[in-house]
C-alpha cells in the first residue's frame, strides 16, 4: 500500500507518456565483475550508453508467464540429451559426410558412408543432422542414408520437416509428412512444426490452412493442440490473427482463461501493446472470464515495460487482494519501473522482500536496476548495484562487457575484451558488432579499423553485418579506397550487398581516391573537396 501512495504522488505530479507501440531495443545488461576487476570502471569517461542499431533485436528484460507446456519438441534440449548420455565424435562424421557430397551419385555417395567405418545409430544420426541443419541437401542426404540403414530416432523426422521448413523448402518436407501416414504414425506434432515454420516463413495463411488439415486426416485436435496453435501463431506476430481463429472457432474450443492469456501475452509481452493488452483485458470480462495469477503478471508486465509505475502498483495491490501470489516476473516488473521511476531506495527494499520471502533473486533482477540508471547517466548508483550482485555471488556474464563496451575509448575496449578473454567469457559476432557501431557513430574509423583487426585475433569471422557496417561506416567518412578495399574482401568471401554497391558507383571511378561529388554550390568559388581537389561551381548554380 506504501508503493501504490509512493505512485499516485508521482502520478499527481506528472501525467505518464504512453507509447503505442514500443520496441524493446535497450542496450545489453550486464552483470557484477569481482572487485579485482573493477578498475576499468572508473576509467570510462562517456557517460551515456548508446544504443547499437546494428545489434539484433533482444528479448524483453522479463518475461511474463511460462508457456512451456504450448511449446513442441525442443530439439536444443533434445540434442543436450544425447549428447550426455553418448560419445560419439560427431564433427568428425559430419567431415564424411561432407566428403560424401563431392561424388556424382546418390548411390556412390551412400555407399562412401556405407564404407567409412562408422557404425550407423539413431543418436549418431539425429546429432549429425543437426550439425548440418544450414545445410538442408546435405542434412536430408544423410536422413536418407538414416532410413535406409533403418537408424531413425523418434524426433529424427520432426528434425528434418523442422530444417527443410527453415529453408522454406515445404514441399519436401510434406513429403515426409505424407511417409508418416504411410507408416500409421500420429501426424499431429509433424503439423505443428509446418504451423510454426509457415508462421516463421511470415506466411500466417498457410499456418491456418495446415492447422485445418489435422481434421481431414481425422485428427481432431483437443484443447491442447489448439492452444499451442495459438501460441505459435502469437509467438512470431500473428495476435490479432490467433485472436480471430479463436473467437470464430469458439464453438469447437470455447473461450477460457488460458487462450485469453497466451493473447494477452501475445500483446502485453511480444508486441508490448499496452492499448490491445486493456483491449482484451476488457474483452475477458465480457466473456464472464475472470483474469488469474498468469493474467495479472502479463498486465503488470507490460505497465512496467512502458514505464507507467502507477497501474503496476494498482494491479500489483489488486492482485494480492484478490488471492494470487505475485512470482518472481512481477517483481522484477516492478523493480524496473521503480527504477524507471527515480524510486531506488523502493526497488531495492523489494529485493530485500524477494530475500525474505525466499525468492532468490537473479541476474534479471539486478540487470533491470542497472540499465535505466545507466541511460539515465546515473552510473555511481548503477556501480553500487554491480556491488550488491557481487554479494550475491551473481557472475558477470556477457552482456556485462557489452554495458561497458558500449561507453569505453579503443584503450578501455581492447582492456574489456581482455579481460573477457581471461575469464572465459569470449567476445562474439554481436561484441564486434556493438564496439565498431560506436567508434563509426563517433566517426573514429581508424578506431573501428583497430578493432575490425583485433577481431580476428579473437577468431570471430567476419559477417555479412560486419562488413556492411563497417564498409557503410567508412563511406559515411569518406573513406572510399578503404571501403572499396573492404567491399572487395567482402564479395572474394562470398557475401554481398546490393546497397552497399550503388554507394560505392556513386562515390565516382576508381583513382579519384577519396573523392565524392556532391552538389558543390557556392557562387562560383573555388571549393576543396576530399583530400584537397578543387572543383569549379557553375555562378548561381544551385
Amino acid at each position: 500500500m506504501r508503493l501504490l501512495s509512493l505512485a499516485r504522488r508521482l502520478y499527481s505530479a506528472r501525467h505518464f507518456a504512453f507509447n503505442h507501440k514500443i520496441g524493446y531495443q535497450h542496450t545489453l545488461l550486464f552483470f557484477a565483475l569481482p572487485e579485482s576487476r573493477l578498475h576499468f570502471f572508473g576509467a570510462f569517461r562517456q557517460p551515456f550508453v548508446r544504443h547499437c542499431s546494428t545489434l539484433p533485436p533482444k528479448p524483453p528484460f522479463f518475461s511474463s508467464g511460462n508457456f512451456t507446456s504450448y511449446e513442441i519438441i525442443d530439439f536444443d534440449k533434445c540434442v543436450d540429451t544425447l549428447r550426455e548420455r553418448s560419445h560419439i565424435d560427431v564433427r568428425e562424421f559430419v567431415g564424411i559426410v561432407q566428403k560424401a557430397s563431392d561424388f556424382g551419385s546418390g548411390d556412390e555417395a551412400m555407399l562412401f558412408l556405407d564404407e567409412c567405418g562408422f557404425k550407423p545409430n539413431q543418436d549418431l544420426v539425429f546429432l549429425v543432422i543437426w550439425e548440418l541443419r544450414d545445410q538442408w541437401k546435405l542434412s536430408y542426404f544423410l536422413f536418407k542414408w538414416g532410413e535406409k540403414c533403418k537408424c531413425l530416432h523418434e524426433n529424427t523426422r520432426c528434425l528434418m520437416i523442422w530444417i527443410l521448413g527453415n529453408h522454406a523448402k515445404f514441399s519436401t518436407a510434406w513429403s515426409l509428412i505424407r511417409d508418416l501416414l504411410q507408416m500409421s504414425t500420429n501426424i499431429e506434432q509433424a503439423v505443428l512444426i509446418m504451423i510454426d515454420r509457415y508462421a516463421a516463413a511470415n506466411n500466417a495463411g498457410k499456418a491456418i490452412q495446415t492447422f485445418q488439415i489435422l481434421e481431414k486426416f481425422s485428427m481432431s485436435p483437443d484443447q491442447r493442440t489448439f492452444l499451442i496453435f495459438l501460441n505459435i501463431l502469437c509467438k512470431h506476430g500473428y495476435i490479432e490473427e490467433a485472436e480471430e481463429f479463436m473467437l470464430i472457432n469458439k464453438k469447437f474450443f470455447p473461450l477460457e482463461i488460458d487462450g485469453f492469456n497466451i493473447i494477452l501475452n501475445g500483446w502485453c509481452n511480444i508486441v508490448v501493446d499496452i492499448f490491445e493488452s486493456k483491449r482484451i483485458w476488457r474483452e475477458m470480462t465480457k466473456c464472464c472470464i475472470e483474469p488469474n495469477g498468469t493474467s495479472y503478471t502479463h498486465m503488470i508486465s507490460c505497465f512496467s515495460k512502458v514505464r507507467n509505475l502507477f497501474d503496476s502498483l494498482r494491479l500489483y495491490d489488486e492482485m494480492q487482494k484478490r488471492g494470487w501470489i505475485p512470482g518472481l516476473e512481477v517483481y522484477n516488473a516492478l523493480i524496473y519501473v521503480l527504477t524507471c521511476e527515480n524510486c531506488v531506495k523502493e526497488a531495492l527494499k523489494i529485493i530485500d522482500k524477494l530475500k525474505h520471502m525466499g525468492l532468490r533473486p537473479d541476474s534479471s533482477t539486478y540487470n533491470l536496476m542497472i540499465c535505466p540508471l545507466c541511460e539515465s547517466s546515473k552510473l555511481h548508483e548503477a556501480r553500487n548495484i554491480l556491488a550488491l550482485m557481487e554479494e550475491d555471488n551473481i557472475s558477470s556474464t556477457i552482456e556485462t562487457y557489452h554495458a561497458f563496451l558500449a561507453s569505453a575509448s579503443l584503450e578501455e575496449a581492447f582492456e574489456v575484451l581482455n579481460i573477457m578473454r581471461k575469464t572465459g567469457v569470449a567476445p562474439n559476432r554481436d561484441t564486434f558488432l556493438l564496439v565498431l557501431d560506436r567508434f563509426l557513430k563517433l566517426k573514429q574509423p581508424e578506431n573501428a579499423m583497430k578493432i575490425w583487426v583485433e577481431m580476428r585475433q579473437y577468431e570471430v569471422v567476419p559477417e555479412s553485418a560486419h562488413y556492411s557496417l563497417l564498409v557503410g561506416g567508412l563511406l559515411e567518412c569518406r573513406l572510399f579506397s578503404k571501403a572499396r578495399e573492404l567491399y572487395a574482401e567482402m564479395k572474394s568471401n562470398g557475401i554481398d550487398e546490393p546497397g552497399l554497391q550503388k554507394f560505392l558507383q556513386s562515390t565516382g571511378p576508381r583513382g579519384q581516391g577519396d573523392v565524392s561529388y556532391p552538389e558543390h554550390t557556392k557562387k562560383g568559388k573555388l571549393m576543396k573537396h576530399g583530400r584537397h581537389k578543387v572543383i569549379r561551381s557553375e555562378k548561381g548554380r544551385r
